[in-house]
């Protein structure tokens, strides 16, 4: 007997089988049942819901958080046949209307909607006098007041399962540590509903962390000369930080474009437009950039200043890969990173509580970035999933870091940070050190203090990461009284009288300007003979074309996995085109001729 959801997947999506838990979790959301989906970005969360809303009888409903990101899923469940339409401010009122009659007239499979508008009275009257099959809060970690994406809106989405009790409510998220999980499943009244874990492990993903030399970005240069052509995001710490990166990229050569949420909102939107739309354009962006990109072509994720927390790091870095190729994550952080970040959390406005927990985020991802173990070992322990580590796939791995004994290197730096006086920054106080004759240090007298001249044994680069790793293990803090000067922790009483020994990583030789750092090979894709190569280059040529033309991303009409599957297999004619996976019925039947076409065209 077939099977209803299989027979879907393959001939409307174009997908050979199922991965992970989706068949159970179609079964079960189809057969009525609530769910909770944790499942990793690229994992397939959207088919979770799609397919039973194409099942059960009634449009699914989608709650979405962001505009791009719905107006972008709608355009692809429309290239593959599906009738999908969404709800949003940039709807006309007529358009919007429309919308709403097809709703009511059944000739709807999925609805999206952004939560604000859902919630209004008149929307919800709407949905009485309409044939509901489920509801689907994508994104669903926004319900958190201690996740990263809050959104107080969805809070109220309670409502659906008071008015509507009957109806199955699927919600999803690619990043939730166990208590954002927990916080959503009551926030959401979903305590009952069948929870859903996928690993959060990225297998194509690889993950390299460097220790930052002045701004960072040389070697950000460094590391995008391996991905030149190549579609990425370049996330940054502040607006200001953004352009001005932006602007030494483009003056690099680099087809780089700023998006931040202080820009004119028309800008934005077109630069947005273009990286979705174009190939090889790299996004610099602060955190405001990101939650709706479902481009699946994203090569890499560089971080050029340090993120908050892990939760954020691991859904900025998710947005890499998604189509399963290779892609690589690259982090660089310095002390100062450190110490910012920890003034601005001591600073701001939120409660104690608050402040508590954003510390200790930042505390691990502190220690993320100074582990010596396996990468992916030490994230996937964050959301509590065991890993046997040596993953093969991370800075860590391929080039195993080695490690000293820094017991009196710390005993130096601690001492000398409190013999003059606790109100510096690590630069002057290293400068102390190493004896240095600065125009500061004999403002202060601090010739006279006896650790003048004490730490000639290290270099500036290596003090550096002696201070950088004490403040990681919480033996220094920030002063925010004092623009952000060291002080000592109470944990650091043992080091001082010689009860508590302590191991830094050695610091990586400082690599010649404009030569690639040891090890920093990019990840590599299997590289295609001539004659493919010919074939998918024609292909991404008619695609970008064809894209400009129906004014959608270019990954909607076929990504470049499927793009790289017609190359090698080189079809002779639509049956055969029709057996590769990623082309579904309605795909076939729009695209297939032309396709064909261009491979002919393309042959030597």
């Amino acid at each position: 007997m077939s099977d209803p959801a299989l027979d879907l997947l393959r001939r409307i999506f174009g997908h050979p089988a199922f991965r992970g838990e989706q068949a159970q979790i179609v079964e079960h959301v189809t057969g009525g049942g609530d769910a909770l989906v944790l499942m990793p970005t690229g994992g397939g969360k959207s088919l979770c819901y799609q397919l039973p809303a194409l099942l059960r009888d009634g449009c699914g409903l989608v709650v979405s958080p962001l505009i791009a990101l719905m107006q972008d899923q709608v355009e692809a469940l429309r290239q593959l046949g599906v009738r999908a339409a969404y709800l949003n401010s940039t709807l006309d009122a007529a358009t919007a209307a429309d919308v709403e009659h097809q709703l009511l007239a059944g000739e709807l499979d999925l609805l999206y909607v952004a939560p604000e508008r859902l919630l209004t009275g008149r929307f919800l009257s709407l949905l009485e006098r309409a044939r509901i099959g489920l509801f689907a809060i994508d994104e669903a970690h926004c319900v958190s007041q201690w996740g990263h994406d809050f959104r107080p809106e969805y809070r109220q989405l309670t409502v659906l399962h008071e008015r509507w009790p009957d109806i199955p409510r699927i919600a999803l998220t690619a990043t939730a540590d166990a208590p954002t999980r927990r916080e959503i499943a009551e926030r959401l009244a979903l305590e009952d509903a069948r929870q859903f874990v996928s690993s959060f492990d990225r297998p194509n993903l690889r993950y390299r962390v460097v220790h930052k030399d002045g701004a960072g970005v040389r070697q950000l240069l460094d590391f995008l000369a391996g991905h030149r052509g190549e579609s990425g995001i370049v996330y940054a710490f502040s607006r200001k930080r953004v352009e001005s990166v932006a602007e030494q990229l483009q003056a690099a050569g680099i087809k780089a474009l700023p998006y931040h949420a202080g820009m004119d909102a028309q800008v934005r939107a077109g630069n947005q437009r273009r990286f979705l739309q174009e190939d090889g354009v790299v996004m610099v962006a602060t955190i405001a950039f990101g939650m709706g990109i479902d481009k699946p072509d994203v090569r890499f994720v560089a971080h050029v200043d340090l993120p908050k927390s892990i939760e954020g790091y691991y859904q900025e870095t998710g947005r890499a890969g998604r189509d399963g190729e290779p892609a690589e994550l690259w982090l660089s952080y310095g002390l100062g990173d450190m110490v910012n970040l920890r003034t601005m959390i001591q600073q701001g406005e939120a409660g104690e509580e608050r402040k508590r927990l954003e510390l200790g985020k930042l505390d691990a991802l502190l220690g993320y970035c100074e582990s010596t173990q396996c990468r992916r070992q030490a994230l996937l322990g964050w959301f509590g999933e065991p890993h046997p580590g040596a993953c093969g796939n991370c800075d860590n791995c391929l080039e195993p870091p080695s490690s000293w004994d820094g017991t009196q290197a710390a005993r130096k730096a601690l001492s000398c940070v409190y013999r003059t006086g606790q109100r510096f920054g690590a630069g002057h106080v290293i400068d102390v050190l190493r004896g240095a004759d600065t125009e500061k240090v004999r403002q202060w007298g601090h010739e006279r203090v006896s650790t003048f001249a004490i730490g000639n044994d290290l270099d500036e680069r290596q003090w550096r990461g002696v201070f950088r790793q004490l403040v990681a293990v919480g033996l220094l803090e920030a002063d925010v009284e004092h623009h952000g000067a060291l002080r000592l922790t109470a944990a650091s009483g043992p080091v001082l009288r010689g009860e508590r020994e302590l191991r830094f990583r050695h610091e990586a030789p400082k690599p010649a300007r404009g030569r690639k750092a040891r090890g920093a090979t990019t990840v590599q894709m299997i590289e295609l003979d001539v004659d493919s190569q010919l074939r998918f280059d024609a292909l991404r040529h008619w695609r970008a074309t064809t894209a400009r033309e129906q004014n959608v991303p270019a990954y909607v009409i076929f990504h470049d996995s499927t793009l790289r599957a017609i190359a090698e297999a080189a079809p002779d004619d639509l049956d055969e085109l029709g057996r590769i996976p990623g082309i579904g019925a309605s795909k076939l039947d729009r695209y297939g001729e032309a396709v064909l076409q261009h491979l002919f065209d393309s042959a030597p």
